[in-house]
């Protein structure tokens, strides 16, 4: 019985050490993490991580910004594209030149009749000696009948002589006409400009050539009783089907021909002069301005700079879910602890 008693008090004493260190061990659990966290550490770690969240939500707005900017950048650069291929901008460019191919002057006198015809140089024309009176025909010229192209019945003479050539030269052409006699109030006589004088001659049918330059070119007048100079310049126009058009530009002035002659009435002269203005060939055609790889190239930049922005927000993303993760763990390991 003795022996009994003493093994109840052994196990009394054991359990008793036994829950006073259960509780010791409960103690220093409860106290431990606050003794290696410390108080402020929590705080500061959430508001880096608030930080760090925000700083990554204002990157994404401005990746979002970037992106409809370059969405409207690409609008606009296609929309200016195609207002650029509607409507070309006029192209003008000047050639010089030391010789003009000598251009054609078709004449229509009606029942005029031509007195002399010279080529001058140096803008130098001698006075007439016997105006009104035939004199020398030193110009190349050719007499053409054919049927106007507009009504198809009524039949044209034409005169047709050649241009002045050499510009350095300042090559002229001096003609004079006669009209004896006329039922009408104004005199004038109708002359018609084409590019190239050996052209109409080396064509075998002359009279159609002539007949498609006056349906395709102006005609202009001089009048009797003055002196005429007609000062030319050469315009040259390419069209979109790649051909060239070639037409006259010309400037005029008139002086008045002071007649001496003891003439009858209706008895009258046309004196004109054909010159080059200038010896630039002027060259006009419609250019595109919008070049097409040129817009590639900024399409290009724009797509490269959105694929970098995108895999900027994607990396921003994984970044915040990152953060995110670690701190949702960290918190859960805090609370495991402390329970």
């Amino acid at each position: 019985q003795l022996s009994e008693d003493v093994e109840r008090v052994s196990e009394h004493r054991t359990d008793e050490r036994g829950g006073e260190m259960e509780v010791h061990e409960d103690a220093s659990s409860v106290v431990s993490p606050d003794s290696e966290l410390g108080t402020t550490a929590p705080s500061l770690r959430f508001s880096k991580t608030c930080l760090k969240n925000v700083f990554s939500v204002i990157l994404l707005f401005i990746y979002l910004l970037l992106m409809a900017v370059a969405v409207f950048l690409v609008y606009q650069t296609i929309s200016d594209f195609r207002e650029k291929l509607k409507h070309p901008v006029m192209s003008v460019s000047y050639k010089e030149v030391s010789l003009y191919d000598a251009p054609g002057i078709a004449f229509y006198p009606g029942k005029a009749q031509l007195l002399s015809c010279k080529h001058h140089y140096y803008d130098h024309i001698p006075p007439l000696i016997n105006p009104g009176q035939p004199g020398d025909i030193d110009c190349t010229t050719q007499s053409i009948n054919y049927t106007d192209p507009f009504t198809n019945q009524t039949m044209k003479y034409a005169l047709v002589v050649q241009g002045p050539r050499d510009v350095k030269k300042k090559e002229l052409v001096f003609l004079q006409f006669h009209l004896n006699g006329t039922d009408q109030d104004f005199s004038a006589i109708d002359y018609l400009l084409f590019s190239s004088f050996q052209e109409f001659i080396n064509s075998p049918e002359k009279a159609e050539f002539l007949k498609s330059c006056e349906g395709s070119y102006s005609s202009w007048k001089f009048s009797g009783g003055f002196r005429t100079w007609v000062r030319m310049s050469l315009v040259k126009t390419k069209e979109e089907d790649g051909s060239e058009t070639v037409e006259f530009k010309q400037e005029t002035s008139v002086v008045n021909y002071i007649d001496q002659r003891v003439k009858r009435r209706g008895d009258q002269l046309f004196f004109v002069v054909f010159e080059w203005k200038d010896p630039f060939i002027q060259t006009v055609q419609d250019i595109i301005t919008a070049n097409p790889w040129n817009m590639i190239a900024l399409l290009c930049g724009i797509f490269l700079a959105l694929f970098k922005a995108a895999d900027f927000a994607k990396l921003s993303v994984k970044w915040m879910i990152k953060i995110r993760k670690r701190h949702l763990k960290r918190r859960s390991q805090v609370m495991n602890h402390i329970s």
